[in-house]
């Protein structure tokens, strides 16, 4: 996925299946991870971070949001060990017809 925001950066989020993590980037920077351990049929979300350089400006909401959707569409389940990801999952309710908390 690529997106421009109002600052014209580039930002890239891709998930990289060996290093079992979602990598968002901003103008080819690593802003932030969110790593998840694969069963066949959930992901569970066990740690997320976002560079401090990057905070406040919606980098972690941004990365949440995609590997979310992106587990929904693999058609597996999400179970949110992660702080951040269980609180996302809780302020965006749809959401929750895909998670199966810990």
């Amino acid at each position: 996925m690529t997106d421009a925001d109002t600052r014209d950066e580039l930002i890239e989020i891709e998930r990289q299946d060996a290093a079992r993590r979602y990598v968002i980037t901003v103008d080819g920077v690593q802003a932030g991870i969110a790593v998840f351990v694969a069963s066949p049929t959930a992901l569970t979300f066990t740690h997320t971070v976002v560079d401090p350089a990057f905070g406040g400006r919606g980098i972690g909401s941004r990365l949440a949001r995609f590997a979310l959707d992106d587990t929904i569409a693999r058609g597996l389940r999400i179970v949110p060990r992660c702080p951040f990801i269980a609180e996302f999952v809780r302020l965006h309710p749809g959401y929750e017809a895909s998670v199966d908390w810990p």
